[in-house]
């Protein structure tokens, strides 16, 4: 159990209980408190994993509303804190109502110390679990209908995907080149009512303009020289399922006037044909356009536009997804290994730091074709920073104490701002001492305030 871990807060007014509790928990990092705005210092300053918590603190010590309160704020500052409440025997309703504002437990007065001694010891260990079991939720990739990664930009993209998948809205996906649209659109289909129907995408930037209208639509036999039989375009092959419209910016302007009737119609004429053909489809689009720049410069219809972004999804670059480009440099590894045939285990520490540090400007698609590559050229069993030629890091790979140095600096100052320069308002907002104030002035070079409290 860790230092932090080992830390029991006691709240409780009364010295001689006090002194009693602190004998009792002797082998514990104890920390005592006599009132709320203590506790709450003490809370800050040392995050202990339990609270041992009188309701009856001053300046209502016959009442409960300072005990409550101090519960509401502890939980809200630091959710995962395990609070045993210290009630007056036989006060039932105080303590049943202090387990729904959310405490872990409660004991009765007089305390019998053995009792709490052991609901003490079993909220620790609770704590530790619940710790350890966050801990490993967060190295496990999550993996979202084959998407990978545990930012916050994409678990928001997950949700989004999820609430709308089920609805017949077109769906607009929003993306650089490399951020995983096609992926989203395939979860779309999934996640849909549609998702026992086909699946079909065209990139409607790969195809000539003028083959394209052919591929959407579909032609009959003798339309045109070369059409020898009638063919189903991707629209019709699309009926019942959903249809990935991918790069929908870089369709011509002519072709979308016959997109949009498509769109408002919900039927399809094959070129050379009369009949018009009712389809049931599902579109998604995707562009890594700037749609709303094309339509002020008169390439991309307003009205198009209107239709297709029912729901605009934004997928997010890499760049922006925190702690995801290291994920999906391990998972790439080992899918190369395995397909290479190679027996690369990992990555070295400057290794790391440059993959979460570098841009990636093409993304996921970049990400994984680095590794690729580097897993085909190793030759160590880790890969190293000259595999991924992705330029040089700073030494400090994992500095700890100048990370902590920096938060630390960053705090004080954002707290004399607040604070105005008072220091003993600054030493309430940190949790900690006047003189340990001045300390920490001179430690990070920062001038003391001239102004008196």
């Amino acid at each position: 159990m860790s230092q932090k871990q080992r830390c029991l807060l006691i709240v409780e007014d009364d010295i001689g209980l006090q002194s009693q509790l602190r004998w009792s928990f002797e082998d514990y990092d104890l920390v005592i408190a006599g009132d709320r705005p203590t506790a709450l210092a003490l809370l800050r300053r040392h995050q202990p994993a339990v609270v041992l918590q009188d309701l009856g603190l001053p300046p209502d010590a016959a009442g409960t509303t300072e005990g409550f309160a101090t519960i509401a704020e502890i939980l809200e500052e630091v959710p995962h804190t395990k609070i045993i409440v210290v009630t007056g025997n036989g006060d039932r309703d105080n303590a049943v109502k202090s387990i729904g504002s959310g405490a872990y437990d409660f004991c009765f007065k007089p305390l019998d110390l053995e009792v709490l001694r052991m609901i003490v010891d079993r909220a620790f260990r609770v704590h530790e679990l619940e710790a350890e079991n966050r801990r490993l939720r967060s190295q496990s990739p999550a993996v979202f209908e084959g998407v990978i990664g545990n930012s916050t930009a994409m678990l928001n993209a997950y949700r989004m995907v999820e609430k709308v998948s089920p609805s017949s809205a077109t769906v607009l996906l929003l993306g650089e080149t490399g951020t995983g649209k096609e992926l989203f659109a395939r979860a779309v289909h999934r996640l849909s009512s549609r998702h026992g129907g086909p699946f079909v995408a065209i990139n409607c930037a790969a195809i000539p303009d003028a083959l394209l209208e052919a591929e959407l639509f579909g032609y009959e036999k003798g339309a045109y020289t070369g059409a020898h039989k009638q063919t189903k375009g991707k629209i019709e092959l699309a009926v019942n399922g959903s249809l990935l419209l991918d790069e929908i910016g870089d369709m011509p302007l002519t072709l979308q006037a016959k997109l949009l009737r498509f769109f408002e119609e919900r039927v399809v004429e094959r070129i050379g044909g009369r009949e018009l053909i009712p389809v049931d489809v599902r579109i998604i689009c995707a562009t890594h356009q700037d749609l709303p720049a094309l339509i002020r410069d008169g390439r991309f219809r307003e009205d198009l536009f209107y239709r297709i972004s029912e729901v605009s999804i934004r997928l997010p670059p890499l760049r922006e997804r925190a702690g995801d480009a290291v994920t999906l440099a391990r998972h790439f590894l080992e899918q190369a290994a395995s397909r290479h045939g190679r027996t690369v285990r990992g990555f070295t520490a400057k290794a790391l730091k440059a993959i979460a540090e570098y841009p990636w400007p093409g993304n996921v698609r970049e990400l994984e074709n680095t590794i690729n590559s580097a897993v085909i050229m190793a030759d160590e069993k880790q890969i190293g920073l000259e595999a991924l030629h992705l330029g040089a890091v700073d030494d400090d790979i994992l500095d700890l104490q100048k990370v902590r140095n920096d938060a630390e600096k960053r705090a004080i100052q954002r707290a004399l701002t607040q604070a105005s320069g008072n220091l003993s308002r600054v030493a309430s907002l940190l949790g900690i001492s006047r003189p340990t104030i001045y300390d920490l002035l001179d430690k990070h070079g920062l001038k003391r305030p001239t102004s008196p409290d």
